[in-house]
């Protein structure tokens, strides 16, 4: 998709727990990217690689360490008041991806849906609160009479379309998707995700969608950044990524995905990779490169000429 209006510039964002002693984790080690207005840019690595803790930063679920995120221009982790606040969270949703934990099993689907509209001021009676919950329930396939039941009555699926109705409930212009189908059996993944491009269509959304299953980015996503060990390592458009993977650990995670041929699969070549591959020189600067326009990867100089010569064989 054309790259038009930067809505989200997230710079040299760090975030580090238990920092300065001896056991602290760089989760989220120095990275930097951006989202365009309407794209969904997809982040993709193994379980601790600090991608879920990139989305939580983002949204200030977790004061950064260090680095800015952007949103519009304005830093989300300045020091804000209250109102500033409510307008930025009103702006930037998330979805998380245990549709079972992250709904009040006490609360009926009627006022987990509503609790945004109230915190924002968004209905003038409660007439019109329930007509929007309504609304907002057959917008993500839902009935209206599913309104006045409690999250145990509803299926994994049903209840991460709860999820979704609640962060579009404030009229949200960018929503970070939190692995919001890990959690879901196979056969409905599928219909989650197509229910999400459809409402970016519709509303005009734009997405971070943080995931580890590649082959369900690659749907979803218009580019895609993967991570290992906190470190963007890699950034390209989605169909690019795929055709020609540049770094080591992303041709990894690519050959790690089955495909429907036991013939083929018994015979292809599986990668692994291995950090220690990387040497570097004293001094020598490792950072993100553009190896052609719009595909970065992390790596040296000499490395990147070696990426350039491959990219341009392939």
């Amino acid at each position: 998709m054309a790259q038009t209006e930067k809505l989200l510039e997230v710079k040299h964002l760090k975030q580090y727990f238990n920092q300065g002693k001896p056991n602290e984790v760089r989760a989220v080690d120095d990275i930097t990217f951006d989202i365009y207005k309407g794209e969904t840019l997809g982040l993709v690595g193994e379980s601790g690689c600090g991608k879920s803790t990139t989305g939580r930063t983002i949204i200030r679920l977790y004061d950064a360490t260090g680095g800015s995120v952007l949103y519009r221009g304005v830093n989300v982790h300045e020091k804000k008041s209250t109102s500033q606040l409510k307008v930025l969270h009103q702006k930037m949703q998330m979805i998380f991806q245990d549709p079972y934990a992250s709904l009040n099993p006490r609360m009926k689907v009627n006022d987990l849906i509503a609790e945004g509209i109230d915190i924002h001021n968004l209905a003038k009676s409660n007439q019109e609160r329930s007509e929007m919950v309504q609304h907002l329930l057959e917008t993500v396939g839902l009935s209206r009479d599913h309104a006045n039941r409690f999250p145990h009555e509803f299926s994994g699926g049903q209840r991460q379309r709860i999820g979704i109705a609640r962060a579009l409930a404030v009229n949200p212009e960018f929503i970070i998707a939190d692995e919001p189908i890990s959690a879901l059996d196979v056969s409905i993944q599928a219909q989650v995700v197509n229910l999400l491009k459809k409402l970016q269509r519709d509303k005009s959304l734009t997405y971070l969608f943080i995931a580890h299953d590649l082959s369900m980015v690659k749907y979803i996503s218009d580019r895609i950044g993967v991570m290992y060990f906190g470190k963007l390592v890699e950034l390209a458009n989605s169909e690019d990524l795929y055709r020609n993977p540049m770094h080591p650990y992303t041709k990894s995670l690519l050959s790690a995905i089955p495909l429907p041929d036991p013939i083929y699969e018994r015979s292809r070549k599986r990668h692994t990779y291995d950090p220690g591959s990387h040497q570097y020189e004293a001094g020598e600067e490792v950072k993100m490169r553009e190896i052609v326009p719009g595909h970065y990867v992390y790596c040296s100089e000499k490395e990147m000429e070696q990426y350039q010569a491959n990219y341009i064989t392939n």
